[in-house]
């Protein structure tokens, strides 16, 4: 996958092999830590450099 700045619901379920509503309910949860520390955040995406540092990858 070509590095990007954000990763959508679609990518997270590429990744991590989720189903959709999973998917979701992942990027939800970081982007409310993000949101915790002041970052703006648009529903169904995550900052790509977050998810990798989160998710371990």
């Amino acid at each position: 996958m070509t590095e990007k700045l954000f990763y959508t619901v679609e990518d997270v379920m590429k990744i991590c092999n989720l189903k959709k509503s999973s998917a979701y309910d992942m990027v939800k949860e970081l982007n409310k830590e993000l949101e915790k520390d002041g970052i703006m955040t648009q529903t169904g995406v995550i900052r790509s450099d977050y998810f990798r540092q989160r998710v371990y990858i």
